[in-house]
Order: structure tokens, then C-alpha cells, then sequence
């Protein structure tokens, strides 16, 4: 799968967040959006998700050289972001079965077995706001890695975990998206250390045209 931006551009008010963006992002390959706090980051990933619109140029999202519709992208992408919230009245093993009615898990894997992964079998049926802010990121994480989607969009992905949360992240990239496209968007090169190419959004703040991957 691919996602192709074409003159891309995006602006809130008057302030253009980046312009004249020429990118393809590839299958299989991983990638990482970096730039300083404020500058554009999630906004590009949340225009990738197809849940923002941009003000010029186009994204193009394709499947083995189909074009995807902009309102079926959703089933083809999973995304783990501070402003992507969980069900805190839920419990982890019904937030997960919940999802699961959207989006299949690879391998048909079962919710205890994604559960044992995240390290949150001891807490499966506790309400997720009584969880740690590590515990809800794990889920966050587990809910967008473990689905059967060809792309995942990661938005800060390690925030408030530990080093053994880092571990378990660098573990779940590892053993189960290979086969995927990925982007990161972060500035923590621990993040995103794995990307074979790296995006600095801030280097089209000003209309410019760039290469592709």
C-alpha cells in the first residue's frame, strides 16, 4: 500500500503548517516525521489518517495500484495518538473486543493473547481509567500494532512508558510489522531509531517542491 501527497499543503487561519509537499510513502518501509514541538507533526499524520483535509494539493492513498476512496481509507489504517482517546468505562478486555468489531487482529490473534502481550492480563477486567498512564499507552499501542491493517500511524508512541515499555515496543516492531508501512511521528530518535527515512516537517513551512521515497 502507499500513501502519495502531491503539493501538499495545510494551513490553519492564515499560517501555512507545511506547503508544496511531495512525498510517497511506500510499502514496507518505515518512516519517521520529525520537527520541534508545534510545528506540524501530528497534523501531517492525521491528514495521512485521512481525518484531516489539506487546503491545496491532494493525498492519494492505493492498494496494488487502486485508488483507495478517502472514506473507505479508515479500514485500512490504525492509528495510536495522544488525541486518539480510549473507552475509559470499558474494560481493557472489552475495549479490545469492541475494536475488534471494526478491525480483525493479525494472526486471529485472541484477546487474552494481546492482553498477555501488553502485559495486561492481570488487569483485563479493570475499568481503563483506573489504569496507569503506561498501562493505557501499552493498549493504545497494542490495539493499533495487533490490528490487521497494512498501515500504522504512531504518534509519540513511547510517551509515559518505561524502559520495559520501550522493550515491548521495539519488540512488537520487530516481530509483527515487517510486512507493513509505518510512520512515526516523534523527536525521540528511540522512537522511531528503526525509520529508513526521515521527514522534517519543518522544511516546508515555505512552498517548495521535494523528492520521494
Amino acid at each position: 500500500m502507499q500513501i502519495i501527497l502531491t503539493n501538499a499543503g495545510k494551513r490553519f487561519s492564515r499560517e501555512w503548517i507545511f506547503r508544496g509537499l511531495n512525498y510517497t510513502f511506500s510499502n514496507k518501509k518505515k518512516y519517521a516525521i520529525t520537527g520541534n514541538n508545534g510545528s506540524g507533526k501530528s497534523t501531517l499524520l492525521q491528514i495521512l489518517s485521512g481525518a484531516l483535509l489539506l487546503n491545496e494539493g491532494d493525498c492519494e492513498w492505493k492498494l496494488n495500484d487502486s485508488k483507495i476512496e478517502a472514506d473507505a481509507v479508515h479500514s485500512h489504517i490504525s492509528i495510536a495518538a495522544p488525541y486518539v482517546e480510549l473507552i475509559e468505562e470499558m474494560t481493557a478486555k472489552e475495549f479490545l473486543h469492541f475494536h475488534r468489531n471494526f478491525k480483525k487482529y493479525i494472526d486471529d490473534l485472541s484477546i487474552e493473547a494481546i492482553l498477555q502481550e501488553a502485559n495486561l492480563m492481570d488487569a483485563a477486567d479493570k475499568q481503563i481509567r483506573f489504569f496507569s498512564s503506561g498501562m493505557k499507552q501499552r493498549l493504545k499501542l497494542a490495539q493499533a500494532i495487533f490490528s490487521d491493517v497494512p498501515i500504522i500511524l504512531l504518534d509519540e508512541p513511547c510517551t509515559n512508558l518505561d524502559a520495559a515499555g520501550f522493550e515491548l515496543y521495539d519488540k512488537w516492531i520487530n516481530n509483527y510489522s515487517k510486512q507493513r508501512l509505518i510512520v512515526i511521528s516523534s523527536n525521540d530518535k528511540n522512537e522511531y531509531h528503526f525509520c529508513v527515512e526521515e521527514i522534517n516537517i519543518q522544511q516546508y513551512k515555505t512552498k517548495n517542491t521535494t523528492s520521494s521515497a
